[in-house]
């Protein structure tokens, strides 16, 4: 159902250190063209079709409202720019584990009706648990991220999706693991070109695919 090299080759990803008022912060980015105009793909990322491909969602979808993902992060809409001259986004808190960190959403028009979507996740440094980069780096996070631009992709494309409720049972399917495996090793890349060791890129890449995939070192390796 799911061409798994075909959607990480859609996405890009980068990774990068930087500052926020001072203090020091890692920047995930991730972006995927849908072939959808924006109005579409607005609508879809902004209102309850959020729970057609990601997770149910409460709360107030406006500036200064509070929101809630079923299971997992919950926040404050901090801007909201509906679709205007081709370009659309909004910023929202990303409260999830007791921290804070902030997640971005543009959007852009592209010639042929189709929409560049960009997603980035922005986290204090010191706001990260301790050892938690190290041993898992972009992956962490960036996984979870790729898991939800797939299921926007499924979505908007019209053909078989993987209805959240199963999404779980799906991540430990032979299709899902190499779709885990793929991912982490797309931001191992992503985390080596900012100039990390390759080495140690790596080995949290496969921390990260033990993480999604439930599996021991062991189990790891025999794939």
């Amino acid at each position: 159902m799911v061409d798994v090299n075909a959607q990480i080759d859609a996405v890009t990803r980068t990774v990068a250190a930087t500052e926020e008022d001072g203090a020091p912060t890692r920047v995930q980015t991730l972006a995927q063209v849908y072939a959808s105009p924006i109005e579409d793909v607005w609508d879809a990322v902004t209102t309850d079709r959020i729970a057609r491909w990601f997770l149910p969602v409460s709360g107030e979808l406006r500036v200064g409202g509070r929101y809630q993902l079923q299971g997992n992060a919950g926040g404050t809409v901090l801007d909201c720019s509906p679709p205007s001259d081709g370009a659309a986004g909004y910023r929202v808190t990303w409260e999830s584990g007791g921290g804070t960190s902030w997640v971005t959403v543009g959007l852009r028009a592209l010639d042929g009706g189709s929409t560049r979507l960009e997603l980035t996740h922005t986290a204090r440094t010191d706001d990260l648990p301790p050892g938690f980069w190290d041993t898992y780096g972009p992956g962490a996070t960036g996984v979870g991220w790729d898991h939800g631009l797939l299921g926007l992709a499924l979505y908007l494309g019209g053909g078989p999706r993987i209805a959240p409720d199963a999404a779980e049972e799906w991540m430990l399917s032979d299709e899902g693991t190499r779709f885990a495996r793929a991912a982490a090793d797309a931001w191992a890349r992503a985390q080596a070109e900012a100039g990390d060791d390759a080495d140690a890129a790596q080995r949290a890449a496969d921390a990260t695919y033990r993480f999604y995939t439930g599996q021991t070192p062991e189990d790891a390796a025999a794939h």
